[in-house]
């Protein structure tokens, strides 16, 4: 039952940038017939450094930007999630720009320059600098890319967009070619300064390979098909520059709408075949699987059996169904064919072997239809499984037969309760039970005695558990779940009692679960001598009760007769004195 990585776990290419990653699966037990869910989660490790789209990134600014102005970097990309994922930037020390993160809606982190001193082209007109990525791992992981900014002449208005963000919802099926959105911006200035071309900022890849915008009229279109399964939204950076190169930047939040393009998938994980005609109704006799990769309500399923047949369908853990027999279905039926026409064609059905004196056998054919049913109830702990021979036989003169074997598993039902061997019950003769001596300076965990038991079933019905019933002191003991041993669960104190009565329960895990209980009884004592006179006690006390019992019925008894008396003497006097 132990579980093993078949092959090397890779989280980022099973579950991407999800911040959780889990693997799901049904694990099925025979014998009796069970299904688990089991969820592994996928844990990631700092085995991705950080990466720019580019090695290097080219700026134009003109000279008269002012300090404090930002310019977009982008961001770099890191396959890890969490704390390994990207974490912050650094830049090269520098006279004129610091590098600052941001954070978007999504939680990554891009970087955006910030100039710190005005530029001078004429006395430095271009920049060299490095800047590096780091991610949170122990040891961090890095990567750089080297950022060459021209410093140019004077533009004075930088491109304004219409919004700073926009929000679009497409669904998953638009072809490809679809229009998304259109953005605009406006520049201040005239000429080629005013001259607006559209492109797309540092982002992924793959998202750069969803989307195209035109870069005359800022048309964002669709050119692959785009699936809700795989991703769920995308957030687009525009950048809008002009012809002195100054650039403005604005975010597209696209949003994927889910479609009903995926069918459910049925998987059949096990069938028990045949089914014992003496199942109870809620035996599970098949367990199958049902998926569906949409959401929502796009991804709820309706399961039903087709054809007529004494089953029904409930729902299990996981999308998993299972499949129900109900009482008096024929364990089996077979099936023999002869090529002949007429009567040298018809089958006959019936069981070979058996002679007189010998026990009837377990199942019967139906001669035409060749269905076998039980003939008495199974008995698991007696027959586990049997076999039985078939003769087809045709209706030709002289008659050709063939045979064949069925061999039949009886499942096992829950129908004997636990048997306590120890402690045995006390003798209805009155003799003294069982008892276990304690001494008081026992340590906690002191092995008191053991519970043991027996189930006759087999599989999860014979598994045993137990637990303390009834106790005078519940905090001294304690009963081991599945070994049954009763060990004291702290030190005995003076203010214990010296006789300990305890119950325990003793129970299967069938359903429904039988149980039996034992009766334990335990004396404080330093040695078997001083626990002797502790039980001289106990029946002596036992005694007197049974005659204190005794006297005050009577002494009852006799009151309510002298009441009756009492009562009638009284009213035939004052009758009398009526008179």
């Amino acid at each position: 039952g132990e579980l093993y990585v078949s092959e090397r776990l890779d989280r980022e290419e099973m579950c991407g940038e999800a911040p959780t990653c889990s693997v799901s699966f049904e694990a099925l037990v025979h014998n009796p017939l069970n299904v688990f869910h089991v969820e592994v989660a996928i844990q990631d490790v700092n085995d991705n450094a950080p990466q720019f789209p580019k090695d290097s990134i080219h700026f134009d600014i003109i000279e008269s930007t002012p300090p404090g102005a930002r310019f977009a970097v982008g961001a770099a990309e890191d396959a890890d999630v969490g704390r390994n994922s990207l974490q912050g930037y650094e830049l090269e020390a520098n006279r004129y720009f610091a590098v600052e993160v941001k954070e978007k809606q999504d939680g990554s982190k891009f970087a955006e320059l910030v100039l710190r001193r005005a530029l001078d082209r004429e006395s430095e007109q271009s920049l060299r600098l490095v800047l590096t990525a780091l991610d949170g791992g122990d040891p961090p992981r890095s990567s750089t890319a080297q950022l060459y900014i021209n410093v140019t002449d004077v533009n004075d208005n930088p491109p304004v967009f219409a919004h700073d963000r926009y929000r679009v919802s497409l669904r998953e099926d638009a072809p490809a070619g679809s229009v998304v959105l259109n953005v605009s911006a406006t520049d201040a200035d005239a000429g080629i300064n005013a001259h607006i071309t559209y492109g797309f900022g540092k982002m992924p890849v793959k998202v750069l390979q969803k989307f195209v915008v035109n870069s005359e009229n800022g048309t964002v279109t669709l050119q692959q098909a785009l699936d809700y399964e795989e991703t769920r939204s995308y957030a687009l950076l525009v950048e809008a520059r002009d012809g002195g190169g100054l650039v403005a930047h604005c975010e597209v939040e696209v949003e994927v709408l889910d479609v009903n393009d995926n069918a459910p998938e049925i998987t059949m994980l096990s069938v028990s075949s045949p089914v014992p005609e003496d199942a109870p109704v809620g035996t599970m006799v098949a367990l199958v699987n049902v998926n569906d990769l949409d959401s929502g309500e796009n991804g709820q399923v309706r399961c039903e059996l087709a054809g007529e047949a004494p089953l029904s369908l409930v729902a299990s853990s996981g999308g998993s169904y299972k499949v129900n027999n109900a009482a008096a279905a024929p364990v089996l039926r077979v099936l023999a064919r002869d090529a002949d026409a007429g009567a040298n064609g018809r089958v006959s059905y019936w069981l070979e072997g058996g002679s007189a004196g010998t026990a009837p056998p377990p199942v019967s054919v139906e001669s035409r239809s060749g269905a076998l049913y039980a003939q008495r109830s199974f008995d698991y702990e007696q027959c586990r499984e049997f076999a039985v021979a078939i003769r087809a036989q045709d209706g030709g003169v002289p008659s050709r037969s063939s045979t064949a074997t069925v061999r039949i598993f009886v499942l096992d039902r829950n129908d004997n309760a636990p048997r306590v061997l120890w402690p045995t019950a006390a003798e209805a003769g009155g003799e003294t039970p069982p008892f276990e001596v304690v001494p008081r300076s026992a340590e906690v965990g002191y092995l008191v005695a053991k519970v043991v038991a027996v189930d006759a079933d087999a599989g999860r019905n014979a598994w045993l558990s137990y637990e303390l019933l009834q106790a005078p002191e519940p905090a001294l003991f304690r009963l081991g779940l599945h070994s049954g041993e009763v060990r004291t669960a702290r030190a005995v104190s003076e203010r214990d009692a010296a006789k300990q009565r305890l119950v325990a329960l003793v129970k299967d895990h069938g359903q429904p679960a039988l149980s039996a209980t034992a009766t334990l009884h335990v004396v404080l004592a330093e040695s078997l001598q001083e626990a002797l006179p502790e039980l001289s006690e106990r029946d002596a006390v036992s005694e007197l009760t049974s005659n204190l019992n005794v006297i005050l019925v009577v002494a009852l008894a006799v009151v309510t007769v002298l009441f009756v008396f009492t009562v009638i003497l009284t009213l035939c006097f004052k009758r009398r004195r009526s008179q």
